[in-house]
């Protein structure tokens, strides 16, 4: 797998996709080393429970080795995985039958949806942002799912709307419409749980939706 000319490193995914339909194991455990971290962070996001977005992780590779003859490469490897993971995660969802604890990523990123408060200096600052991570938290959980993995997939993940809406199978301008009420849903609840003022919730900028955040 490695050496001055076969420099694993400089593969692409596609290349190590077509060395695992050979047979090349080496080369799937490759994919897994690469693409482990993103798929467990999508599980544990969108279920919130560690050790089942272990097991949806663990799964997910497990069920792409075995689909690995089928995959013709229509779509990225990176798109094929990310869809077999959020399928994986749904039907945890249906089968547990509740709704899912919203774990939020590490820091406080989840509260920069709802706010564009600077770096943190104090103590204090720390401490309201958690606060208000945590509630962000307890927003997410009362969403819809499809507007919940939107805004995973977009503000967690990087995705672009059309990567979204290629993985959700919806219209792109239906991926735009979740998240941005997704949004306002949030904005809603912080404002009612006095987390913070009426109307300072933002997404983005520049990407904001006036209609959105102004109304």
């Amino acid at each position: 797998m490695t050496g001055p000319d076969n420099d694993v490193m400089t593969w692409t995914d596609e290349d190590l996709v077509a060395r695992s339909r050979g047979g090349d194991v080496d080369s799937f455990n490759e994919l897994i080393l690469r693409w482990e971290r993103p798929i467990y962070a999508l599980a544990y996001r969108v279920i919130g429970r560690e050790e089942d977005a272990r097991d949806v992780c663990q799964e997910t590779f497990l069920r792409a080795f075995r689909a690995l003859p089928g995959f013709r490469g229509q779509a990225k490897f990176s798109s094929w995985i990310y869809r077999i993971a959020l399928n994986l995660c749904r039907d945890w969802i249906r089968r547990q039958r509740r709704t899912p604890v919203v774990a939020m990523p590490e820091g406080v990123e989840p509260a920069d949806l709802a706010t564009d408060s600077g770096p943190v200096e104090t103590i204090e600052d720390l401490v309201a942002r958690k606060e208000l991570s945590s509630a962000v938290a307890e927003a997410m959980a009362l969403l819809p799912e499809e507007q919940r993995t939107a805004i995973i997939l977009k503000e967690y993940h990087g995705m672009t709307f059309q990567e979204i809406a290629d993985l959700q199978g919806c219209p792109l301008s239906t991926v735009k419409t979740r998240l941005y009420q997704g949004l306002a849903v949030l904005r809603r609840h912080l404002e009612k749980s006095g987390r913070m003022a009426p109307r300072a919730v933002a997404y983005r900028r520049p990407k904001v939706v006036p209609s959105i955040v102004e109304g």
